[in-house]
């Protein structure tokens, strides 16, 4: 063990990624994915895309969330003659979004036989899995490639462990027996996973596809099990990679799922674009999932989308829900704004608010943020001192403490990044 306090610690910062560049258009927005763009948030609707108003509206809320693209179900002629609907009615509520085609068993007849669909889209998502058996395979998955590169359209190669090629499988599970010493059954399924991304890859440039427009994924519902597949992914490959646990879960345990596996790829510098695959809860809107994603690229540091408020958990100290209550405030406010405010105040998605409970971390914790309030704790002098830019301001007392720190707060964006944009 060493013992050197003079030495400086090592700061943690996620390692540099080095995939290619992928570009996803339509119209005038460019969406890069992979080499030093930012890590894009994708999700995907749940609505029947038949339903093409229905369809549309999920799209602008995702979109407004944060979701950069968004994946929609192509399953069947009428689906694939809804994509331009879809498309349309987008265009008039000035809903540029990128519209990405999940396609599965039938998208080489989709994309061939509607051509305005292939046109409205800006990328296909292909599974190796389910685009045929044997002949059958390489024709249907050479349409839907011939199709990609007649529209310029980028593809996601998307392997997923619940429908994984079977044939590729059981050739590996075959060579596998014949080893002196044969791997485990999981060691298995993860190369077999590996393998028919980067074998329909190469099929794809074969058939003439733009490397630079393949997107690889290669999902799971396990965390160490994605965390393995993708560090063995990374090694072999440099194509623009999609993270995401496949059937991340339900409430707590989706969003604990998938941000413990994307933290550590992301971390590693693995990974250009990430979904979290959240099972809404009864009620819940579909963009709780675009949440999740854009708080678990700003918890790294990866990205800023809304300015962060530190609160204390509370304790003996803070029996008193007036800065709970006042944290709640505050944070839901920030987030009403933000679409308003991003394009008034560039930047202003980099503020840091702290609202404290009590004098043990209060003060310390407000000085740090951009602006910060120190609540009375229980006991304490009913006194609230607010900080700005690590001085102490002012001191709030009274019922009015939350209004009153609203304007302070409203007042200090005005004049840090009124002047930035």
């Amino acid at each position: 063990m060493s013992d050197a306090p003079d030495q400086p610690v090592t700061q943690a910062s996620p390692a540099p990624r080095r995939s290619r560049q992928a570009r996803v258009v339509w119209g005038e927005r460019v969406v890069t994915v992979g080499g030093d763009a930012p890590v894009r948030v994708q999700s995907m609707t749940n609505t029947d895309t038949v339903d093409v108003i229905g369809t549309a509206i999920q799209v602008k809320e995702l979109a407004i969330a944060g979701s950069e693209m968004v994946r929609i179900t192509v399953n069947t002629p009428e689906a694939a003659d809804a994509v331009p609907a879809i498309r349309e009615q987008l265009d008039r509520m000035g809903i540029d979004v990128p519209l990405i085609g999940d396609f599965h068993y039938n998208g080489h007849r989709l994309l061939s036989e509607h051509p305005a669909c292939a046109e409205a889209l800006s990328k296909y998502r292909i599974n190796p899995g389910n685009v045929g058996k044997g002949e059958k395979r390489d024709r249907q998955f050479g349409q839907m490639i011939e199709a990609a590169c007649r529209w310029n359209k980028p593809v996601r190669i998307g392997v997923n462990w619940g429908s994984l090629d079977q044939e590729l499988l059981a050739q590996m599970m075959d060579d596998n027996s014949r080893r002196a010493q044969p791997w485990d059954a999981k060691q298995v399924m993860y190369q077999a996973l590996i393998q028919s991304a980067l074998q329909s890859a190469q099929a794809a440039r074969e058939m003439g596809m733009d490397p630079n427009q393949i997107i690889i994924s290669c999902k799971v519902s396990g965390v160490q099990d994605l965390i393995s597949v993708y560090q063995g992914l990374a090694e072999r490959c440099d194509y623009p990679l999609h993270l995401g646990l496949t059937e991340a879960g339900m409430g707590t345990k989706g969003t604990v799922a998938s941000a413990t596996a994307l933290s550590v790829l992301l971390q590693q510098g693995i990974g250009d674009t990430i979904r979290v695959s959240l099972t809404p809860q009864p009620g819940e809107a579909r963009t709780q999932e675009v949440v999740i994603a854009l708080e678990i690229l700003q918890a790294l540091g990866l990205r800023h989308f809304n300015p962060s408020v530190t609160a204390c958990p509370g304790c003996g100290r803070t029996t008193s829900t007036t800065f709970q209550e006042l944290a709640k405030e505050i944070d839901d406010f920030l987030r009403a704004q933000m679409p308003v405010w991003r394009g008034q105040y560039a930047g202003v998605e980099n503020l840091k608010v702290a609202v404290m409970g009590c004098i043990v971390n209060g003060p310390g914790e407000s000085k740090h943020a951009d602006i910060g309030i120190s609540l009375p704790g229980t006991g304490e002098a009913p006194a609230a001192p607010v900080f700005i830019d690590g001085e102490k301001a002012l001191t709030l007392r009274g019922d009015n403490i939350a209004a009153e720190f609203h304007a302070i707060v409203e007042n200090y964006i005005r004049q840090r990044f009124g002047h930035a944009a």
